[in-house]
């Protein structure tokens, strides 16, 4: 009973610090208006970017269940985590500066300036109905479950497992609405910051304790254990009977992690409200190193759940919480439940946040062109509580859905995430494609995926991996857009006009890039490729460990980055410092 009270009480002075310590922040920034609400008054600054950014991308659910993954396999399923690191590199070095050139507030914005209304009409409302529908009710539920899985909270307050999950996701999804709703972007972002800190505290704490019972005491005994003892489970080149085959970085993942990473609103509104765009690369970047060490906290615990108890798990998804319960001390169990808590509420406010931005601005505002600021941001905290409680009360209904349904609600986000970045990337780089084509490749997909994945398994059918099957889409899309281009480009008064992305009236003329931007970019390549050399049969993935070519590659690799780094850092000395990149001004 002292264990348990002094677990609540952790919990509960943790959680409530957060909540006046960012009430605190956002009342000090006075922010005003429909930019202040929804933008944060464009004024967030890098290290929030990269907090709400990690809490809007991290879960409950992902601790349980990528380390269920390489329990049952090995390390292939880092590929979703660590090459998100070269989709922040396109995001800070390629779309953020476009988006901040043309000061938009959400991305279907950006779509009908490049194509039409319509278009922005229907990707705005793939995401509203995506996030309410599915995103969020999955992100409640499955970090209701994992919550009460880890720490058995039912058993503990003597009620049923269906009671608690219900109790828990309307707790957590009341909490989220809370910061959504009634402090907006700022208050989302700083929360998400706080939390992150605190669960990659909490998380990479689960590993260390693990290595040290894994070797009795010693944690350099378990680490020995660890990489000795059937070392293929700490192999990141998946074949094709892995869960993730290598061959699939090279085809849909790239586009899923662009799509994710540089046009999901979701994710990008927090760059979108950067103070100028030097903050938002600082940020974005961040958020890339950090994707490439989520290995260490969401995979390598998994494998040591393996050495510990083996096969005697019913199932892969008990692997993290079993782990839990056996190394962490009673006095830190309150400080991780904080930390799984807060992941859960962070991410479900920051997609409310975006969901209530695309309804006030891409919706509301086009039907009520003169709307003040006033009436935009109380419709946008009206429709934030509307889509968060249609949310809250679909969650818990995933407990009576079949396994079935279960996967398919976690494959729906494919309806829109493919063709969305292949009219992204063809609005930026084939001028000439017409709006009418963005609107075509929209509702073909749609079609396509509906009938020949959802209907008919035609990944199963044809024993394709379902990245594959992404990236083959993709390239359907490509070519429909590029030919749309060249056999009927978009046309204006004058005849044949290519687009091009004119400044923003209130933005500055020229915004300057931060001057390690391109170095940081090269970093973070070298490091994810130093992570899968180490994770592979040429590093710790075979029996005897690393050898003599490992040894060559990693030594090759870090020379040439390291004469390209001192070789950009005398050009930067040699060129004038440049001027602090000025504030975006609300748009």
């Amino acid at each position: 009973m002292t264990e348990s009270l002094f677990a609540l009480a952790t919990f509960l002075l943790f959680t409530l610090g957060v909540a006046w310590f960012s009430s605190r922040l956002t009342s000090q920034a006075k922010d005003t208006g429909a930019a202040g609400y929804f933008m944060a008054g464009r004024g967030l600054t890098g290290w929030f970017i990269c907090g709400s950014m990690l809490l809007t991308n991290l879960s409950a659910e992902q601790l349980v269940g990528l380390n269920g993954q390489s329990y049952a396999d090995n390390l292939s399923s880092m590929a979703w985590e660590s090459t998100a690191a070269l989709a922040t590199i396109m995001l800070a070095m390629f779309f953020l500066p476009r988006y901040l050139k043309g000061g938009f507030t959400t991305l279907p914005e950006y779509l009908e300036s490049r194509y039409d209304t319509t278009t922005r009409r229907l990707v705005s409302g793939m995401f509203i109905l995506g996030y309410t529908l599915v995103a969020n009710p999955v992100a409640l539920y499955l970090g209701a479950l994992s919550l009460d899985e880890v720490f058995n909270i039912h058993s503990a307050i003597g009620v049923g497992h269906e009671t608690m999950i219900w109790i828990l996701v309307w707790i957590m999804g009341g909490v989220g609405a809370a910061y959504a709703v009634f402090g907006g972007l700022r208050a989302v972002a700083i929360s998400d910051s706080i939390n992150g800190v605190v669960l990659l505290l909490a998380s990479l704490t689960v590993p260390i304790l693990g290595l040290i019972a894994l070797g009795d005491g010693s944690m350099a005994e378990g680490l020995n254990t660890l990489v000795a003892s059937q070392p293929e489970k700490l192999n990141a080149i998946g074949d094709e009977t892995s869960r993730v085959p290598f061959g699939t970085l090279f085809t849909g993942m790239i586009f899923a992690n662009l799509f994710y990473w540089c046009t999901n609103q979701s994710t990008i509104q927090r760059t979108l409200a950067a103070k100028n765009l030097a903050e938002g690369q600082k940020g974005v970047l961040f958020t890339g190193f950090v994707k490439i060490l989520v290995p260490l906290v969401m995979l390598v615990p998994g494998v040591i759940a393996f050495h510990l108890f083996g096969n005697s798990l019913s199932r892969p998804d008990l692997a993290y919480p079993a782990l839990i319960k056996l190394v962490m001390p009673w006095w830190l169990l309150g400080f991780f439940i904080a930390a799984f808590f807060g992941t859960v509420i962070s991410h479900f406010n920051s997609i409310v946040n975006s969901t209530a931005t695309l309804f006030a601005m891409d919706w509301h505002r086009a039907f009520r062109p003169q709307a003040s600021d006033a009436e935009l941001v109380r419709v946008g905290k009206i429709a934030g509580t509307a889509f968060a409680l249609v949310s809250m009360i679909i969650a818990p209904l995933m407990l009576y859905a079949p396994d079935g349904i279960y996967m398919m609600i976690r494959r729906v986000t494919g309806f829109y995430n493919i063709p969305i970045i292949a009219i992204v990337l063809a609005g930026f780089f084939l001028p000439r494609v017409p709006g009418w084509s963005a609107r075509l490749v929209l509702i073909l997909h749609v079609l396509l995926y509906g009938i020949l994945v959802v209907g008919f398994d035609i990944d199963k059918r044809l024993g394709i991996n379902f990245v594959h099957i992404m990236g083959m889409m993709f390239a359907l899309h490509a070519f429909i857009l590029a030919g749309c281009g060249w056999l009927w480009p978009r046309h204006g008064r004058a005849g044949t006009i290519d687009f091009r992305l004119a400044d923003g009236e209130q933005l500055p003329a020229h915004l300057r890039p931060w001057r390690y931007a391109k170095l940081t970019s090269v970093l973070l390549v070298c490091l994810l490729i130093s992570m899968y050399l180490t994770f592979s049969p040429l590093g710790f993935a075979t029996v005897g460990g690393p050898g003599l070519p490992y040894g060559m590659l990693m030594g090759t690799l870090w020379l040439l980055f390291l004469a390209y780094a001192v070789r950009h850092l005398r050009r930067l000395d040699r060129s004038p410092a440049p001027m602090q990149a000025p504030a975006i001004e609300t748009a």
